[in-house]
């Protein structure tokens, strides 16, 4: 747990040393190529969303400071003047001033139980905090992954048209010999155009996913940005850790479940509040004060110090069975607490199994797909040189074209929905950083 504390402390420090660049301040995609590390910093520094949950994070470690001032005395000060008026004439000015302090003893612990529930209340929000950084984490990773795969498709689609092109002057070289029919034409014809449509369509899509991943780092979604792909190792098997041990490190660093605990924790502690504020609290109390009344005034004429000290026992009686109600609220929020911890944890449980599961088949498709892709290249290519010899026809280079294609496709969703199946598993555990830079989160 403190070295989770730790961790989060660590998070503001380094997006506010990010703002000292003044990423906060700029207004276009810095120069060059970005890493996924690098787009995820500046994303952080710039996002508005995790700023705010680290201003509400902040908020409560004030709160909580502030209930540590119940251990320390109550002093207060105060002065007067005062021209008094009586039968048509103004008296002689009147001057005050007094000093009380005052000291709570002992409270059979209730304010210990106060500062106590404002700790787990500031706990409570840090792991949201960090619970908000997690998701925009993974929300910019999953938009860096499908603009990736936005530009494979658009390399793809290029590289069909010029094979499209390639079928297209074949066909008119075969075609001006005398060796086909004009129908080959034709329909390298039509192939050629489908080829060219499918690029346009494919750089749609690319402008789509980069205005989304512009959007996601406070950027105009017309700029340009610039991103590194993934190394092919990157999600490998080889990487992969056991159901078991990844339910664990979710028990462990899942800000959800820490914050249904801490949440339960304050809710303890705001119940024992309730109840001992129904018994008595002892203070020690004391005063000073001046006052320089004129002399025409009764019982006056110099200056006058006075001063007083003690000690208070004060115990509420009855107060219309308010008390009695909180006590019986405060106990009813602390069960319900305890009942959404043990809901949060199921919920975590089957989060992680499903995040297991599907990055395990995501896994299981990447290869398939990269069986066909390998099988699709080498029928494009067998039926091309028949083509070239008279042994297939033009319908047969089409469907072996279109199944490139597809291939082609089926493979760049399967790799980078591997890495945003992979990023889904690290944010399940609740330490993406971890699962997606240091090491791995599934094993066979």
């Amino acid at each position: 747990m403190k070295k989770f504390l730790i961790a989060l402390c660590m998070v503001p420090t380094t997006v506010l040393a990010a703002s000292d660049d003044n990423c906060r301040t700029m207004t276009s995609v810095p120069d060059g190529e970005l890493t996924l590390q690098q787009v995820i910093e500046l994303g952080l520094c710039r996002n508005p969303e995790t700023a705010s949950a680290y201003l509400s994070l902040e908020s409560a470690r004030f709160n909580k400071n502030a209930g540590y001032g119940q251990y320390l005395p109550s002093i207060s000060a105060s002065a007067s003047a005062s021209l008094p008026y009586r039968n048509s004439e103004w008296d002689d000015w009147s001057y005050g001033a007094s000093l009380s302090a005052s000291y709570l003893i002992f409270d059979f612990g209730k304010r210990l139980s106060d500062v106590n529930q404002l700790i787990d209340t500031w706990r409570a929000t840090g792991f949201d905090y960090s619970e908000s950084v997690q998701n925009y984490v993974y929300s910019v990773i999953g938009a860096y992954y499908a603009l990736l795969n936005a530009d494979a498709d658009v390399i793809t689609a290029n590289a069909v048209m010029q094979v499209s092109k390639t079928a297209k002057e074949t066909a008119d070289k075969k075609f001006n010999a005398g060796a086909v029919a004009k129908a080959d034409v034709l329909k390298a014809d039509v192939t050629l155009a489908s080829s060219v449509l499918d690029l346009e369509r494919a750089k749609n899509n690319r402008e789509i996913a980069k205005g989304n991943l512009l959007a996601k780092l406070s950027f105009p979604a017309d700029q340009e940005i610039k991103i590194a792909d993934m190394s092919s190792e990157f999600g490998s098997e080889s990487e992969n850790k056991n159901i078991d041990e990844l339910i664990e490190i979710a028990r462990e660093k899942r800000p959800d479940l820490l914050r249904a605990t801490a949440n339960k924790d304050a809710a303890w502690h705001r119940r024992n509040s309730a109840f001992l504020s129904n018994l008595p609290s002892i203070s020690a109390s004391g005063s000073l004060s001046w006052n320089n009344i004129p002399s025409d005034v009764f019982n006056a004429g110099q200056d006058e110090w006075s001063g007083s000290i003690g000690i208070r026992a004060s115990m509420p009686i009855f107060a219309g069975f308010s008390n009695m109600y909180n006590v019986r609220a405060a106990q009813a929020n602390y069960e319900r607490a305890k009942e959404q911890e043990r809901l949060t944890v199921d919920n975590a449980m089957l989060d992680v199994f499903t995040a297991y599961q599907n990055y395990k088949t995501a896994q299981t498709v990447l290869n398939q797909t990269e069986t066909l892709l390998k099988s699709a290249k080498e029928t494009e290519n067998v039926t091309a040189g028949m083509y070239k010899v008279g042994k297939a026809t033009m319908l047969d280079w089409q469907q072996a074209l279109a199944d490139l294609a597809d291939a082609h496709k089926q493979n760049n969703a399967a790799k980078y929905d591997l890495f945003t199946k992979r990023a889904a598993l690290a944010l399940a555990i609740g330490d993406i950083k971890e699962g997606l830079i240091e090491e791995g989160v599934v094993n066979e």
